[in-house]
């Protein structure tokens, strides 16, 4: 893959930018301090605005590097305020893989956003960075990120019964993948 790093990306309704430390009390605020939006990821919601910097000083750090990718999700008519982020989890160059995770504010949820987002973000895998194959998984309780890999145009490929851990245990994960072929 021709790796680039984490670019600004439009589109209609957002904008998916980097994230900059002064985003860590809209990120605490917005979605990850939430235990309803992190219920189904793998890490906890955050327990106070110092953890959310922190986490924001890891990523903002990784921005140097090539194959580094993740987004701030952020809608254009609230300004510069993120509402949630989408990254690439795993890379995989031997076989030209991204594997795509997200999450977003609840107050933002069944607005279509986080389609508008993932199929933004595919678009760029594929065409700038040239992935092959685009991935990612989900709980079979969070039917709803199912929903937005279906809206994307990713098509199931099985789950795998306890073959994944998030914040409700060991779970099933219910696996999606576009090809570039498939476009």
């Amino acid at each position: 893959m021709r790796h680039c790093g984490t670019q600004r990306i439009e589109t209609e309704r957002l904008i998916l930018r980097q994230f900059f430390i002064d985003d860590a009390e809209s990120m605490y605020k917005n979605w990850a301090s939430d235990p309803e939006v992190v219920k189904y990821l793998t890490w906890p919601a955050h327990s106070g605005i110092d953890v959310s910097k922190a986490v924001l000083e890891d990523w903002i750090s990784s921005y140097q590097k090539k194959d580094y990718y993740q987004w701030a999700i952020v809608l254009k008519e609230n300004g510069t305020d993120p509402i949630g982020s989408i990254a690439a989890v795993s890379l995989n160059d031997n076989i030209d893989m991204v594997h795509i995770g997200y999450c977003l504010g609840q107050k933002w949820w069944h607005m279509g956003i986080m389609s508008e987002a993932m199929k933004a973000v595919m678009d760029y895998f594929f065409d700038t960075v040239g992935a092959n194959r685009i991935e990612s998984r989900h709980d079979p309780r969070n039917p709803h990120s199912g929903m937005v890999m279906k809206k994307c145009g990713m098509k199931y490929e099985g789950t795998m019964r306890s073959a994944d851990r998030n914040n409700q245990g060991i779970c099933d994960a219910c696996w999606y993948a576009l090809l570039k072929s498939e476009r």
